[in-house]
């Protein structure tokens, strides 16, 4: 990857504009939020308002499932950070800890 032209390695739905750099943590159920530091890309299968403290934290929003109505695009929208829902698989292909780049505006990962 060069900085002109990243590689994406995701794609989904675009939920909220922004783009940001961050490290991936994976939460599979909102008691996994002790995982998350400030600056975090929250990536789940879902969320709901149990996962309020980690979207506190995070930096961005990727999920699994939901489209521009779902819990984490609106959300995303309200807190005002970057969010890509629909994105098939993304809790396997991605692993904690890595560093991406999530573009809300195109609803594209990159790897960073």
């Amino acid at each position: 990857m060069t900085k002109n032209n990243p590689k994406i390695i995701l794609e989904g739905t675009p939920a909220s504009s922004g783009k940001v750099t961050g490290k991936v943590k994976i939460l599979t159920s909102p008691k996994d939020v002790k995982k998350m530091k400030k600056g975090d890309v929250l990536v789940a299968p879902e969320t709901n308002p149990e996962y309020t403290l980690a979207i506190i934290m995070a930096c961005a929003i990727v999920t699994e499932r939901g489209g521009i109505l779902s819990h984490p695009a609106i959300v995303a929208r309200e807190m005002g950070i970057p969010g890509v829902v629909g994105v098939k698989d993304v809790t396997k292909k991605l692993k904690d800890n890595m560093t991406i780049v999530v573009d809300g505006n195109k609803g594209i990962i990159y790897e960073q």
